[in-house]
């Protein structure tokens, strides 16, 4: 036997195993490809299977939506007409009334305002979901927002005992931004201050607080809130369980509509608050929103 035929049969076995090594590399990956190829599979169904949920979610938020706004229409007629006869009542032309009447016909209007404000919040929140609701920016000043807020509310406060002041903007330039929606918000702090303080003082304040940001706060001397119920203040529908809130009507949908707009004018909402001393509303904005089209002059949010 010659050198090569010695050579041949030496590599004749690792030729072999090599050969049985490689056959099972191939077949280790064919059977990771099988494999890849059914998690694809699962993946690409799970897609179709989300794909499928989200667009029913988004027919489900639409038709919300949709009913939201045609049941708030709906609604405003005859809100009008109860307030429209309640007036007539209250002013008399009637004839007079009695004393028990005079206190059903101002029980009669304070319920149809805050069924028309609940209305309103069903409206407003239902065009926010739907996207139907622009920010419309303009060069605005925020004293001239402050006066009109406490123009607007000073016919409201009947409590002698709540005292409503607005403080003096610290270091506040001309904002451009919607007036109109930051004055929502603050209305809307404002008036669940009201609810909720049988007596002192409510503060709305302005101020700086960066190059680019400017915070409004609403402070009340009222019922406060316990600290396990923060998390949850924001969301729609959320009340707090007291026997003040229980006596009081409402939806639960103003601060969450305030969140809502202030996240559409590039800021947010926060909250400080304690049981039984108090709370405080935040509203942060840019003092810049950014638009596609400049800044126009624009007169004080109406009330």
């Amino acid at each position: 036997m010659t050198e090569q035929d010695l050579a041949a049969a030496g590599t004749a076995p690792q030729t072999q195993e090599l050969a049985q090594a490689l056959a099972a590399s191939q077949a280790e990956v064919e059977a990771l490809r099988a494999e890849l190829d059914e998690t694809n599979r699962g993946v690409l169904a799970l897609y179709a299977e989300l794909d499928a949920q989200a667009d029913n979610l988004r027919q489900a938020t639409e038709l919300k939506s949709r009913f939201l706004a045609y049941m708030s229409h709906e609604f405003r007629t005859p809100i009008g007409a109860i307030q429209s006869i309640a007036r007539i009542l209250q002013d008399r032309i009637d004839g007079p009334l009695t004393e028990e009447q005079e206190k059903q016909v101002r029980f009669i209007q304070t319920t149809s305002a805050e069924f028309a404000d609940m209305v309103n919040d069903l409206l407003d929140l239902a065009k926010v979901e739907a996207g139907r609701i622009e920010v419309s920016p303009a060069w605005f000043e925020m004293v001239d927002v402050f006066s009109a807020l406490r123009g607007m509310f000073k016919p409201v406060i009947t409590n002698p005992d709540v005292v409503l002041i607005f403080e003096e903007p610290q270091n506040v330039p001309k904002l451009v931004s919607d007036d109109r929606k930051l004055a929502q918000i603050l209305r809307n702090f404002i008036s669940n201050a009201l609810k909720f303080t049988q007596h002192g003082e409510i503060r709305v304040s302005a101020k700086r607080i960066s190059e680019t940001s400017v915070q409004f706060a609403v402070a009340d001397t009222g019922i406060g809130i316990a600290p396990e119920f923060h998390h949850a203040i924001f969301r729609d529908y959320s009340q707090i369980d007291s026997p003040i809130q229980k006596r009081l009507r409402g939806t639960g949908l103003g601060l969450s509509l305030s969140k809502r707009l202030a996240e559409l004018l590039g800021g947010d909402v926060a909250l400080e608050s304690e049981a039984q001393k108090g709370s405080t509303f935040y509203v942060t904005i840019p003092i810049s929103v950014t638009a596609a089209t400049p800044p126009v002059a624009t007169e004080s949010p109406s009330s």
